[in-house]
């Protein structure tokens, strides 16, 4: 055997620096021996763009990261229900941006954060998308919701209604006291009859002058309609005639199927050279367009005022409209029942009868008069047993003495019963003669 302790590595000789063998323990046996140490730091490692690059690296992430979750958490609060219980209407005015939009919601307490708001309809690409006008917020709308309604444009609508039979100046009055529209009034007042009788829809901010020219324009274009659809033999010589013709019919019955016989009455005077003899008329003829005061009666005397309007002394048609027609009396006048009818009187039930004949009405007279006896009998008899001191058609104290009320109808109402004309004047019809 080889015993060279030179160190060469040949078998069976020793390393020339190996020390004597030393035994180990169980334990130390046991225990795992030191690794391999790691290589040590290259010099680019330790580089500061490096670092400044990992710095840069791990704040974009905690960024993303974040913004993950405010834009999970901010899309949670603006689709979630909104804070109002109610609900409430909102206004947004033209040229409002989204940012002012945002902080008169929140402060209306209509959102919970108006930079939730902001931020969701920039993100869903609304942010020059909203919608001037007024709109209705649901309770518990959310952000999304009004967002939504604010682009859609459907504000809320308001109405104006302009009944048939007010004059221009009672139209006008309505435009001018309803609170959603704005501007003035215009300048000039209309004629009268040239307001179409409608119930016009509109948004608020929209002005009065936007309302009366849409009247305007309205009955103008009904107006020829209709006038081109008129029956040959009309005795109107002009669409103005036409329109104060219709005036009268509306104003002397609110019966859908009266008026085109009325028409006939009026229309068959005015062929055979009769005066008219409407109350109506001369109601105009006293109070012009602001109408009959509730508390003031037609006196016996006023029948024979001299006014350019009352076709109890005037032959013919007044030189205007007393009233703004409604399509069904000028499509009663264009088209009038064909009849010999020249009287009518009330029936006791809200209509008309109609006589071809002085001697006809005059019975028709007599028989109203009597109804209106026994309803003036049983109102007094009701009156006194429950101890009233007088009846309830009495006029009242401070009316002239020498006069008699002709008409109790309310202020600017159609006549809901004609008492008729004493038959030996040949009147057409009306509450005024009554009286006589």
């Amino acid at each position: 055997m080889n015993t060279n302790p030179s160190g060469n590595g040949e078998f069976g000789q020793r390393p020339a620096n190996t020390g004597p063998i030393v035994p180990k323990t169980a334990s130390e046996a046991l225990r795992p021996e030191a690794g391999t140490p790691p290589p040590k730091r290259s010099r680019a490692s330790r580089s500061q763009v490096v670092v400044f690059m990992n710095f840069v690296i791990s704040a974009v992430m905690l960024i993303v990261l974040a913004a993950g979750v405010a834009l999970y958490f901010g899309k949670q609060e603006f689709t979630e229900p909104g804070p109002s219980a109610n609900g409430d209407t909102f206004l947004v005015k033209p040229s409002t941006g989204v940012q002012d939009i945002a902080d008169q919601l929140e402060r209306r307490g209509l959102i919970s954060d108006a930079r939730v708001f902001r931020l969701g309809v920039r993100a869903f690409g609304n942010d020059s998308a909203l919608k001037a006008g007024e709109y209705e917020i649901k309770p518990r709308a959310s952000m999304r919701d009004i967002m939504e309604l604010l682009k859609s444009g459907k504000s809320v609508m308001y109405s104006l209604t302009i009944p048939e039979g007010l004059t221009v100046e009672q139209a006008l009055q309505r435009i001018a006291d309803e609170p959603a529209l704005s501007g003035d009034m215009p300048a000039k007042t209309p004629p009268e009859g040239s307001l179409a009788t409608d119930t016009l829809r509109f948004t608020r901010g929209a002005t009065r002058q936007q309302m009366v020219d849409k009247l305007l324009a309205d009955q103008k274009k009904l107006v020829d309609e209709v006038w081109q659809r008129r029956a040959p033999d009309l005795p109107l010589a002009s669409v103005e005639d036409f329109v104060t013709l219709a005036s009268i019919v509306e104003k002397e019955t609110g019966k859908g199927d009266e008026r085109s016989r009325v028409a006939a009455v009026f229309l068959n005077r005015l062929a055979k050279g009769m005066r008219l003899q409407s109350d109506p008329t001369i109601i105009y003829g006293l109070f012009g367009g602001k109408g009959k005061p509730a508390d003031r009666p037609i006196y016996q005397s006023d029948i024979q005022k001299q006014t350019p309007y009352n076709t109890y002394v005037i032959s013919g048609l007044p030189p205007t409209p007393i009233a703004n027609p409604g399509r069904a009396a000028l499509e009663a006048v264009a088209n009038p029942s064909k009849t010999d009818d020249l009287y009518f009187v009330a029936d006791g039930t809200g209509g008309h009868v109609f006589a071809s004949t002085l001697n006809e009405h005059n019975e028709n007279v007599a028989r109203y008069r009597a109804l209106q006896k026994k309803q003036a009998d049983e109102a007094a008899k009701a009156a006194a047993a429950a101890g009233a001191s007088g009846s309830a058609d009495k006029p009242a104290d401070d009316k002239p003495a020498d006069e008699k009320p002709a008409d109790e109808k309310p202020a600017d109402e159609k006549p809901a019963i004609d008492s008729g004309i004493d038959g030996d004047n040949g009147d057409a019809g009306g509450d005024a003669g009554a009286a006589q």
